[in-house]
């Protein structure tokens, strides 16, 4: 993956997307085989990787503000006395005001919408200038302007150098908003262009039994277990000839 690229991973639950990145975060080790992150192996440049997990472990209880969520993304690059200092608060407020959050610098954090939390644990990743974004479904549950103005904020990070790796459902979101492809089913089955989403082939491979074909359109049908907006038992579907 070059770097200032947007990749987008895909493919059905249990495919192994939030895996991978777990991988490439250095939280997880491979059995057998090896992982190179910016040059080196998965976890040694932690400082310059910024990871967002699908679900955040949070005490939504827990008396911490908007701010000092976003200072967390700070954290490695504090001095030994932890102490944040001018640049890291600039930072922060950089990063809030690029989510448009600024105004909830205060908020107690399970005060926050669905929609709000993703764009706070963002900013916690943008805090922390990273050179790599790893991503688990950072668009999955919010509205579709949420949605565009988040990845209005990757691309704009890609164009500077950094590099986006995101998993995501969201098919339509893969071929017209990131670059390239990843689709995976425990397995690489393509890599290239974004617009492979679109070719019923490569679908048919990811998804198997997931993918109907009705005349020349591919609908995926995924189960939700892991959308946090979805009724259990829930089915998504997704149109893929929008073209």
């Amino acid at each position: 993956v070059e770097p200032g690229t947007l990749l987008a991973v895909v493919g059905p639950n249990g495919a192994g997307k939030s895996t991978l990145l777990k991988l490439m975060a250095g939280l997880l080790r491979p059995w057998t085989g090896r992982i190179e992150v910016l040059g080196h192996p998965a976890g040694q440049q932690a400082r310059r990787v910024a990871y967002v997990p699908q679900a955040e472990l949070v005490d939504w209880g827990f008396p911490v503000t908007v701010a000092d969520v976003v200072m967390m993304g700070r954290f490695p690059r504090l001095g030994p006395v932890r102490r944040p200092g001018p640049d890291d608060r600039r930072a922060v407020a950089r990063a809030l005001a690029l989510v448009r959050m600024q105004a909830s610098m205060g908020t107690q954090i399970g005060r926050l919408s669905g929609g709000q939390r993703r764009r706070v644990f963002l900013a916690r990743a943008l805090a922390a200038e990273p050179d790599l974004y790893l991503l688990d479904e950072p668009v999955t549950g919010i509205d579709p302007t949420t949605q565009e103005e988040l990845m209005d904020i990757l691309e704009a990070e890609a164009r500077r150098g950094k590099t986006v790796i995101a998993t995501t459902h969201d098919l339509a979101c893969a071929a017209q908003r990131f670059q390239r492809v990843l689709a995976v089913n425990r397995r690489i089955v393509a890599h290239g262009p974004s617009s492979l989403v679109l070719d019923p082939n490569v679908l048919a491979r990811a998804y198997g039994g997931h993918l109907l074909m009705l005349g020349t359109s591919a609908v995926v049908l995924d189960d939700a277990h892991h959308h946090d907006d979805a009724a259990p038992g829930e089915q998504h579907f997704h149109d893929r000839d929008r073209s």
